[in-house]
């Protein structure tokens, strides 16, 4: 059992000064009793085998916990309503506590010694949050009332434009891939963001209550809890983030002038200006991530790969399910087993016309076994073609390690996930497309540069939004 001296020496002296108030009726010395109290708090501490059965038994509850929590929000991210964001904020309200509480007693372990296994166990209780509430009960509950009706009021934003027609976000998405109008096109970017007002309120609630529950657990704030979950100290992350950024930011920063310069032969200067920023609203994405929608209007002359992958799904008669088909056949060829037939059952692939779902793709483990799903609102395209593979990615990796102890049941870190999906995601290349039928020719070498530029739009630019 090891106590730091500074630790050690604050208690027994607190303890100390107590017994010392009865010191002159007391035969025992003052030493004697200081011994005594060093003693009784050494012996009270937490032992090792303490710290394990704690662990233990927070993981069997938060796993029991998790599986409530991931019904009721898939349930509520699939039918909107007000019933189910009750639900929905009681269950995250119920799992906060737990996970509070659980961070809350897992710090006063951290300074047990513990083998490797264990000891990264107990630092996940502690550091795993997203949004820690308060220990007040009080905001515990306003905070998964926030964090819900927050979820709801975008799964459920449309914009109506003057023509009375109105559109959720996947369908805006669309129009801002496919139009080349740009007052149309500014019209849905600030539409669209009108849903954000009544939201930021509740936002800003949102942060205060979250950064006030990162320092109920020991942290200065929300980003250094955050920050802390990289094996390396906080501020050393900030710093490893920026040296890799500045690696990436020459060629980032030649694609974007050259991006602008193309865009302004297209829309000219009153819409496009030659210097400062890119209008966010012509790069073709509701948030300006990706800019490979607008890659008809910046690629470079004979650069044309000569196919358009969304062009090719519909010529081969590809509908939401075979798309999603084709994509798990991508992993069945590398040797992993095929997706359960409870995949196909209860995934969400199309918008449905009768309710408000939370379209934003999304891969789920509702189990931490094999009920795995993904749920988006699948538009025949070649981005979405793209993003299907990268949720299966998260699928498959979900079940990988589902033999692993439930607080290990997750990537190396909140990163890794991503990474994982976006390596298959970048797999889709034209010998692909041909191996599974709808390319006919993988075009001649000198065509790489228009595919190279495509995979910068999407992927260089990506980084500074990510």
């Amino acid at each position: 059992m090891v106590i730091s001296l500074n630790r050690r020496s604050k208690i027994a002296l607190t303890v100390a000064l107590s017994l010392g108030l009865t010191a002159c009726n007391d035969p025992q010395s003052k030493t004697d009793k200081t011994a005594t109290a060093e003693a009784a708090v050494i012996n009270t501490a937490p032992d090792k085998a303490q710290a394990i059965a704690f662990i233990n038994d927070a993981e069997a509850k938060m796993a029991e916990l998790s599986i409530e929590s991931n019904r009721a929000e898939w349930i509520y991210s699939n039918f909107i309503t007000d019933d189910t964001a009750a639900l929905s904020a009681a269950v995250g309200e119920k799992v906060s506590a737990a996970s509070v509480k659980f961070a809350t007693e897992a710090a006063k372990y951290a300074n047990v010694e513990l083998d490797p296994i264990n000891a990264r166990k107990l630092n996940i209780l502690r550091s795993a949050l997203v949004l820690p509430a308060p220990l007040d009960p009080a905001k515990n509950t306003e905070l998964a009332q926030i964090s819900s009706e927050l979820n709801g009021l975008y799964g459920k934003g449309k914009y109506c434009f003057a023509d009375g027609k109105c559109m959720t976000q996947p369908e805006l998405s669309s129009l801002m891939a496919e139009s080349r109008d740009p007052v149309k096109l500014l019209e849905a970017w600030k539409g669209w963001r009108e849903i954000a007002k009544p939201m930021r309120p509740l936002f800003q609630r949102e942060v205060e209550l979250a950064n006030e529950g990162a320092k109920d657990l020991g942290y200065a704030n929300l980003s250094e809890l955050w920050r802390s979950q990289y094996d390396m100290k906080p501020d050393d992350f900030s710093q490893e983030l920026d040296r890799l950024w500045g690696q990436v930011k020459p060629l980032y920063e030649s694609l974007h002038c050259y991006v602008r310069g193309e865009l302004n032969k297209e829309y000219g200067d009153s819409v496009a200006p030659t210097t400062g920023p890119i209008p966010a609203h012509l790069l073709g994405n509701m948030w300006a991530q990706q800019w490979g929608n607008v890659y008809d209007l910046v690629a470079p002359d004979n650069a044309d790969p000569g196919y358009d992958v969304t062009e090719l799904l519909a010529k081969k008669g590809y509908d939401e399910h075979k798309m999603v088909k084709q994509a798990e056949g991508f992993f069945t060829s590398l040797g992993f087993a095929p997706l359960p037939e409870s995949f196909w059952a209860r995934s969400l692939f199309v918008q449905p016309k009768d309710r408000d779902v939370v379209c934003h793709a999304s891969a789920w483990d509702l189990d931490n076994l094999d009920d795995i799903r993904i749920k988006m609102c699948i538009q025949k395209t070649a981005e979405d073609f793209s993003v299907i593979h990268h949720e299966l990615g998260h699928n498959f990796y979900q079940r990988a390690y589902k033999q692993q102890p439930f607080l290990f049941k997750n990537s190396a870190n909140d990163g890794f996930h991503e990474a994982i999906g976006d390596t298959i995601a970048l797999s889709i290349t034209p010998s692909y497309l041909k191996q599974i039928g709808l390319l006919e020719e993988v075009p001649d070498a000198s065509k790489d540069i228009g595919l190279l530029l495509k995979q910068a739009l999407d992927k260089i630019a990506f980084l500074p939004f990510g």
